[in-house]
């Protein structure tokens, strides 16, 4: 551990010279910013390091004070000190451990959330759009736009599917657990006879894709254009507004009707489309880190069932770490952040199993 630290540091060094450089940022400002960031994703690492080298040393000086000196005042005060900055050693050692674990690329961009009702009919629906409320107001708390590039919307206010964007730093982060079966246990409104329903949505999340990270071929697209379909004979429903992308190659459809101009359907639906072909290169190129992902929090898959919100006993209960907290109605008010702060540090733990 030591060994990296010290290479981690020692570039992190170089390329403080580089950035002080003004030539650099005279000729190649591109460049510039590429190690000006890069200089500051290792700056929480290497002042950890630098705390922990100069811990270490105070600690061999106290040993070294307690073996010494003869006063026995003294050496029980040498020793006092020596035990509070072994503790601060070691806490900076697992910190360390954390911060050495390799960082997602994708963590810092903008996230596509996918949400689409399941099992249960018009029940699933109404769910849909209370998950769907509940991210808003979490990203809402941490101040991220959200911004719907698709929806369908049922014709008492629920959704059969739903596509939104959250730009904020971080967001894919805080999101990309989210993906799997979302089941809710309650009576529905329309249940005469009191009995608890169980239903269910699916979550797909997605880290945005940059247009420069995803190449995509006019040629292999095929784009339709129609009347957008929808509850209550919208203004968007009387022009051909409405815009179908399917991409050749993989068979990928994405379909947008929210704005009355066409072209601005087509902006969303390219968001889209980006950002599936990238999760769908990037399943294909790691193949060994979705297999490492099986192990650990979950896969990712929109099959797998990840969490139960059961309405009667206001319990959420996350099944990959046997989290439950009976705080239901906080959190489908937006408070996430127990189930995502305990779901990043199983996912943290499982990878420094892993490393060990």
């Amino acid at each position: 551990m030591i060994e990296k630290l010290a290479a981690i540091e020692e570039k992190y060094m170089l390329l403080e010279k580089q950035i002080s450089d003004p030539d650099l940022v005279n000729t190649n400002q591109k460049l510039w910013l590429e190690l000006t960031k890069e200089h500051a994703s290792l700056a929480e690492t290497v002042e950890t390091y630098r705390r922990y080298q100069q811990t270490h040393k105070a600690l061999a000086e106290a040993r070294e004070l307690a073996a010494e000196e003869a006063d026995p005042e003294f050496v029980e005060m040498a020793r006092e000190e020596a035990a509070e900055l072994e503790a601060q050693l070691k806490s900076l050692e697992e910190k360390l451990k954390l911060l050495l674990i390799p960082k997602d690329p994708n963590d810092e961009k903008n996230v596509i959330i996918e949400i689409r009702s399941g099992a249960g009919g018009e029940e699933a629906a109404l769910f849909a759009m209370e998950v769907f409320r509940m991210y808003s107001r979490y990203a809402e708390s941490k101040q991220w736009k959200t911004e719907i590039l698709s929806s369908n919307y049922t014709d008492i206010g629920g959704i059969k599917e739903i596509i939104f964007v959250l730009e904020g730093r971080g967001a894919y982060s805080r999101f990309k657990f989210e993906s799997g079966v979302h089941r809710v246990q309650r009576i529905p409104a329309t249940e005469a006879g009191g009995r608890i329903h169980t239903s269910t949505i699916t979550v797909a999340v997605l880290p945005e894709a940059e247009e420069v990270e995803v190449e995509i071929d006019p040629n292999d697209l095929r784009i339709d254009i129609f009347c957008a379909t929808g509850p209550g004979g919208q203004s968007v429903n009387t022009t051909q507004s409405a815009v179908r992308i399917t991409h050749i190659p993989t068979g990928i459809v994405v379909s947008c009707q929210d704005e009355k101009s066409q072209l601005k359907n087509r902006e969303k639906a390219m968001r889209v489309l980006r950002s599936r072909l990238y999760e769908k290169l990037e399943a294909e190129q790691h193949e060994e880190l979705a297999a490492q992902r099986r192990s650990q929090v979950g896969t990712g898959d929109r099959s797998e069932r990840i969490r139960t919100y059961n309405y009667p006993q206001s319990r959420v209960t996350d099944h990959r770490i046997g989290l439950t907290t009976h705080r239901l109605n906080e959190v489908l008010a937006g408070d996430l952040d127990e189930i995502i702060d305990s779901l990043i540090a199983a996912d943290q733990v499982a990878r420094l199993a892993q490393m060990d």
